[in-house]
């Protein structure tokens, strides 16, 4: 009776004074290690050439605006519950009559921040925000923090700049060594 049909057959046949020696292997593995001499380095220089991060990286946190300046965020808390690490907080406000151009809805966050030592970079509150107003940036690192107070983000560091709009797909990325076409689908 057989169980598998896998199974092989071995041989037990005697090794010649080379391979007892594993002079075959060791020339095998040397031929391998002088082959990586002559490839092509991966390493980029690094300030001056921007490796590209890809599209489904997660970087810095921005909260958006519309078009006309306003703040997308209605402080509707879908994404503080749905943060697995709790890192979101924020206090809701009502609109005020003047504040029109400020904010979109009759309510706004007032205060939002996010605690970047908490936060684990999910992206889960970018799909649970119904108004699109929270993204992770896919072409900006976090910066280094060097203080203790520089750890929380609040809309002072989070909310757009209209000069510096961000758009998801940017075809102002270039291409590096490492990642010679931009064009791969994401699957």
């Amino acid at each position: 009776m057989q169980l598998t049909n896998r199974s092989k057959q071995v041989s037990n046949k005697e090794m010649t004074l080379a391979e007892k020696m594993y002079l075959p292997e060791i020339v095998k593995g040397l031929a391998i290690t002088m082959s990586h001499f002559f490839k092509k380095k991966p390493t980029i220089q690094y300030p001056e050439v921007k490796r590209y991060l890809g599209p489904v990286f997660r970087g810095h946190h921005v909260l958006k605006r519309d078009e006309q300046g306003r703040e997308r965020c209605t402080a509707c808390g879908l994404c503080a519950v749905a943060c697995p690490a709790e890192a979101i907080s924020m206090v809701a406000a009502e609109r005020t009559k003047g504040e029109e151009s400020l904010y979109r809805e009759e309510k706004y966050a007032a205060v939002y921040e996010i605690n970047m030592l908490r936060c684990i970079f999910c992206g889960l509150c970018e799909e649970a925000c119904p108004k699109q107003a929270i993204y992770l940036r896919h072409d900006r690192f976090l910066p280094v923090f060097t203080e203790r107070d520089d750890i929380v983000y609040g809309k002072d560091k989070l909310v757009e700049k209209m000069d510096d709009r961000y758009v998801r797909n940017n075809p102002s990325v270039q291409a590096t060594p490492t990642e010679p076409s931009l064009s791969r689908s994401v699957g």
